[in-house]
């Protein structure tokens, strides 16, 4: 079972500014020193292979996908698949079996709208985007790769129920991606999100194509809920951070997914300001965890509740009372 890791700990892709000062090479020779096997596409990576797989066989990290932002409502599947041909090319050669993809037509995550204002599909328009999605995810499975589809905060798809939807629609070439922090956000609430992944697991297991392993922070998450704050205000305040680390219980979802034959990576990742939660630190934490809930069940102890390793430095404690602090100092000193 293969341990990787989201660059968004280092560099942010949806608000750049965060993490801007951290060098590229820094975020790769730090995940592979933590002990991460692989490495997904963030904004910041050159986009050919003959510079990207120098760059990552220098660190020894293999490139495990990478997202693309669909707007299949607006485009279609064939206009799409030529817009995704270089993207899709990129992961070809270097020998990546999953895309991420979401679709973003209308999408409000990037944006400083509240989240209520995410898109919502009429009936029409929904079975119009599920046929292109399906046609698209056909074209691509005869390239040898598999759509991952990615539940987004602030998208067309978000909630439990739509996800629900969409599987029941869609054929097995439309993978799942089970984002356990979306899952938890999207639900509004630690406990829901925790029993909204667990029916995922129980429904849709087989069709796991993809895992971010990612936590939340139950006080950060309700506030954000309560004040309907736009997703990346919300993520600027810390309500993610690295499995274990958090609110959710994620190790049974582990087990769970591993019960049902689950052979795709375990992708740690948490949208956090670099300049409060140090992302080696963050990075070695989640590592931890993953690695050591993921080791309990491939020795079979499926019972043996594994320690969690928490942060208990003041630096790295964003979680704590003087964590959420600095991001109130660290809010204030950027405005």
């Amino acid at each position: 079972m293969r341990i990787g890791v989201n660059p968004l700990i280092w560099i942010n892709d949806d608000k750049p500014e965060l993490g801007a000062d951290v060098p590229l090479e820094r975020c790769l020779s730090e995940a592979r020193a933590v002990g991460y096997a692989g490495i997904e596409l963030g904004h910041r990576f050159p986009r050919t292979v003959r510079e990207l797989r120098p760059l990552l066989a220098r660190h020894r990290l293999s490139l495990i996908s990478g997202w693309y932002s669909a707007q299949l409502v607006e485009r279609g599947a064939e206009r799409e698949l030529a817009l995704l041909g270089p993207h899709l090319e990129l992961l070809r050669a270097m020998r990546c079996d999953t895309l991420v993809l979401a679709e973003t037509t209308g999408a409000v995550h990037r944006e400083a709208r509240p989240l209520s204002q995410r898109p919502v599909l009429d009936g029409a328009t929904w079975q119009m985007f599920v046929r292109e999605l399906e046609r698209l995810a056909e074209r691509v499975r005869a390239q040898g790769i598999r759509v991952a589809y990615h539940p987004h905060v602030g998208t067309v798809v978000q909630t439990p129920e739509e996800v629900d939807r969409l599987m029941r629609e869609t054929s097995e070439h439309v993978g799942l991606l089970l984002d356990t922090g979306h899952f938890a956000y999207a639900a509004a609430s630690v406990r829901d999100g925790d029993a909204a992944i667990r029916t995922c697991i129980a429904r849709h297991g087989e069709r796991v194509a993809h895992v971010h392993l990612k936590d939340v922070r139950e006080e950060v998450l309700a506030r954000a809920i309560e004040r309907d704050e736009p997703f990346l205000d919300a993520v600027c305040a810390g309500v993610f951070t690295v499995p274990g680390d958090g609110a959710l219980a994620l190790e049974p979802a582990i087990a769970g997914l591993a019960r049902r034959r689950y052979r795709g990576w375990w992708v740690v990742e948490a949208e956090q300001d670099p300049a409060i939660a140090h992302p080696l630190t963050y990075a070695k934490l989640g590592f931890a965890n993953a690695a050591r809930w993921v080791a309990s069940w491939a020795r079979g102890a499926r019972r043996m509740r594994a320690p969690i390793v928490r942060a208990t430095t003041r630096r790295a404690r964003v979680g704590a009372r003087s964590g959420r602090a600095g991001h109130a100092r660290a809010r204030r000193s950027r405005v």
